[in-house]
């Protein structure tokens, strides 16, 4: 008994064991990107993240990361990395030097950081991503001997500092020209100093950044900017070319056009005089240059209509004819226009109008349509055209298609002689129903005929089958002769399928207006079947259907009703 408690245990123990390290295998080991980079001083980001200067592996979570590689006065590299689990993925960054000294004057900001460990924090300068790094707080915090120091144009910037995402510190400092500010980020407190090297040993241009073993001096160049429209006067409507250029930008904003490229070129149409103002951001601080675009007023304007007079024709609720005409205005120096019932429209410009009369009754159309341009600009001026157009026309009612079921004889048509069959009773049912879709064609050219043919339930299914084929193409045949284009006809043969029950049928001969005789009405199978041996027909695509009404006082109605097949001289009289 213990052996087998002991068995347990451990069996138990061995299954928690597995689960436990299935679900260790399922999370997904960091993997590890291995950077080198030159410059040395070059300063790494990940995901937005200041990690540090110079050569180094990092850990990071399985998955794609955004890398950007910064050192001041190169270009910046910027790329996505991949990483695998437990994989070092390496990547070789060089960065290329942006040529060209910086003139003077210069100030210089002095980073301390007291007793907290951030030398290796990154400085961002006027700016929150890393496009605004400058360099890292170890290359700004000595005055002894070597060099390591921040130089910006004079002015007030805007200084962060950042490790792994945190700010440590960010704030305003404002720097004159030859002094120094040091900064202490331990306690934010600001010192200025005279800085005679500034003017004595710098010069009036400077390299952008210069490092040696124990010493780093990063000259951040100023931002500059220019505005300028052609023409700078222009009327309400006309439109002026602004154009804008910006150095050591990088990101640029323009008063009612903002955010826009740090260079560039935009058409542009004011509504009223309005200075434009560029906002340039770079590293070196902020530049607003600006110019002012001064508009004109007054409004001339033209209104036609062409033709004139135009023609409607209405046949139920379709348009069968529906003239246009169409209005032309143009308007100078307005920057807002209406028109009639059009509402707003552009200052100049042509709209094409389909004119429907007011009058809802059939009867001759003859009305007329009055449009009003009204033109204005935000200056105050205006000016107004009217034209009136005559609308001539008709409206009539829907023809008549006169749908009624089409009855065939006892197995008729055969496939010996397919023409038997439709006898004339028939015939002349069909005859008004295509004079009448011909009509209707004028008022729908969509318009087309469903035939569903079918049979008594008598013979074999697929003898039937073939027969309601028979009688469909018949009737088809006979609508083409009649003037129907073929295509506008559909058919289906539906054999004995999907019958009229017999209900149905005494309800249909209680409301035939023309009424059986006394032996129909007592042989009441004969009238059912006699009533399933037809060609419905389906007005499409209002799926309007035939009438089912038996021809009961049609004179070959009794070739049609009998329950026997009828010799075919009989049906060849009739037909």
């Amino acid at each position: 008994m213990k052996h087998q408690k002991g068995r347990i245990f451990f069996g138990v123990l061995g299954a928690m064991v597995l689960l436990s390290s299935a679900a260790v295998a399922q999370e997904p080991k960091a993997g590890k990107l291995k950077i080198s980079v030159s410059p040395k001083q070059a300063y790494t980001f990940v995901d937005g993240k200041a990690i540090g200067p110079g050569n180094r592996t990092i850990e990071l979570e399985v998955g794609t990361h955004h890398l950007v590689v910064a050192n001041y006065g190169f270009k910046f590299v910027e790329q996505d990395v991949s990483i695998d689990s437990n994989e070092t993925h390496p990547v070789n960054i060089n960065l290329d030097p942006v040529g060209g000294d910086l003139p003077g004057p210069h100030g210089r900001i002095q980073i301390e950081v007291g007793m907290r460990r951030a030398g290796d924090a990154a400085v961002l300068l006027n700016g929150k991503n890393p496009q605004y790094f400058v360099g890292h707080v170890d290359e700004f915090n000595n005055e002894i001997g070597s060099h390591q120091e921040l130089i910006v144009p004079p002015g007030t910037h805007e200084v962060t500092i950042t490790r792994y995402g945190k700010e440590l510190w960010s704030g305003s400092v404002t720097v004159a020209a030859n002094q120094r500010v040091i900064l202490d980020i331990s306690n934010a407190k600001q010192v200025t100093k005279a800085w005679p090297r500034g003017s004595r040993e710098l010069g009036a241009n400077v390299a952008r950044f210069h490092a040696g073993i124990v010493s780093a001096t990063v000259v951040v160049a100023p931002v500059s900017g220019t505005v300028s429209a052609n023409p700078s006067k222009i009327d309400c409507n006309q439109n002026t070319q602004l154009a804008w250029t910006s150095g050591e930008t990088i990101d640029a904003d323009m008063s009612g056009l903002s955010p826009v490229p740090t260079t560039g070129e935009r058409t542009i149409s004011p509504r009223q005089t309005t200075t434009y103002e560029l906002t340039a951001t770079g590293t070196g601080g902020v530049t607003k240059p600006s110019t002012t675009v001064e508009v004109n007023p007054i409004v001339q304007s033209t209104l036609n209509a062409s033709p004139a007079e135009i023609r409607y024709r209405r046949i139920g609720d379709k348009l069968i004819e529906q003239g246009n005409t169409t209005l032309t205005w143009s308007s100078s120096n307005a920057d807002a226009a209406s028109l009639g019932t059009l509402g707003s429209v552009d200052a100049s410009g042509s709209k094409s109008l389909t004119l429907s009369p007011t009058q809802t009754a059939d009867g001759l159309v003859n009305e007329e349509f009055k449009y009003t341009l009204t033109a204005t600009n935000v200056c105050g001026g205006s000016d107004t055209k009217t034209v009136t157009v005559h609308l001539k026309g008709s409206i009539e009612p829907i023809p008549t298609v006169l749908l009624r079921s089409v009855f065939f004889p006892t197995d008729y048509p055969a496939r010996q002689y397919p023409q038997l069959g439709l006898v004339r009773s028939q015939q002349e049912a069909l005859t008004s129903l295509a004079s009448g879709f011909k009509q209707y064609l004028e008022y729908d050219v969509n318009a087309k005929l469903s035939l569903d043919a079918y049979t008594d339930e008598r013979g074999e299914e697929q003898y039937n089958k073939a027969l309601s084929e028979l009688r469909a193409q018949r009737v088809k045949e006979f609508l083409v002769s009649q003037g129907i284009a073929a295509d506008k006809i559909a058919s289906s043969a539906n054999g004995e399928e999907n019958p009229l029950d017999k209900a149905t049928v005494i309800d249909l001969q209680s409301r035939n207006p023309n009424q059986p005789q006394e032996t129909r009405i007592r042989n009441f199978r004969a009238t059912w079947l006699a009533y399933n041996r037809r060609v419905d027909i389906v007005l499409l695509p209002t799926n309007a259907e035939s009438v089912r009404f038996y021809p009961n006082q049609a004179a070959d109605s009794e070739i049609l009703w009998q329950r026997p097949k009828p010799a075919r001289s009989k049906v060849e009289s009739n037909n």
